[in-house]
């Protein structure tokens, strides 16, 4: 396999307790050049993602110790790393309640390693924090009303408080905000944020809007920041 050029210096953490599985993942990031490291138990996930910093988090949901659900909750309050949950339950409530406490994407067992390596590698051609900043041709802040969103700081506030997002509600609000008079479809935010290669349900976009609505204290209803477009699907309101 071909060693991605994105894959320089990255570093990724498998938690998974299936200790034949953590292993095959683990030596399968490896050949396609990433630096890997494997836990087994969720208290072991939550210390190695202090410990290690990873850039990306492959998080099995049935850990023993503390479930996937309640490891990424944690991880979430110290670190903004990628976090794709992995999965054997096919119940969508399982994947929406990830996703709502702060993962990324998601795959479902069985799934296959070349798959897994793609999200991995997706994932990680998206701009982190601080990237816009140090580019020599930075974007200006956008200003809806009360909210600010500044690009070249990778940085959300609304009324003058820093708002804390994941990295893909981030994303998602940077693509909308940088194009306000656009309406965007689910797929085109798919293209923008998870990449073109990205398959999966297109419905993934509407938890990371809801949540995102949430936190910028939006309803679809009266959307002062994220409008819903009939029929077609987001764009950015004046505020």
């Amino acid at each position: 396999m071909s060693t991605p050029a994105d894959a320089s210096h990255a570093k990724v953490l498998v938690i998974e307790d299936e200790k034949t599985l953590a292993g095959m993942i683990t030596a399968y990031l490896s050949r396609a050049g990433y630096e890997t490291h494997m836990v087994h138990t969720g208290p072991e996930g939550v210390e190695a993602v202090r410990s290690l910093e990873p850039d990306v988090v492959i998080l099995d949901l049935g850990l023993p110790g503390l479930d996937g659900i309640e490891v990424c909750r944690q991880i979430r309050t110290f670190s903004d790393c990628y976090v794709i949950v992995v999965t054997a339950r096919s119940d969508e409530i399982d994947t929406l309640i990830g996703l709502s406490v702060g993962a990324d994407d998601y795959v479902t067992k069985p799934f296959g390693m070349r798959e897994l390596v793609a999200r991995v590698q997706t994932v990680l051609r998206r701009p982190r924090a601080g990237h816009a900043a140090r580019s020599a041709h930075p974007e200006p802040a956008w200003v809806f009303g009360k909210l600010r969103v500044d690009s070249a700081g990778q940085q959300v506030h609304l009324a003058g408080e820093p708002v804390p997002l994941t990295p893909t509600e981030r994303d998602l609000l940077m693509t909308l905000a940088a194009r306000p008079s656009m309406a965007f479809s689910r797929r085109q935010l798919i293209d923008e944020v998870w990449g073109g290669g990205w398959v999966g349900d297109e419905h993934l976009v509407d938890v990371h809007i809801a949540h995102l609505r949430r936190k910028l204290g939006d309803n679809p209803d009266t959307a002062r920041y994220i409008s819903t477009v009939r029929g077609v699907g987001y764009r950015m309101g004046s505020g």
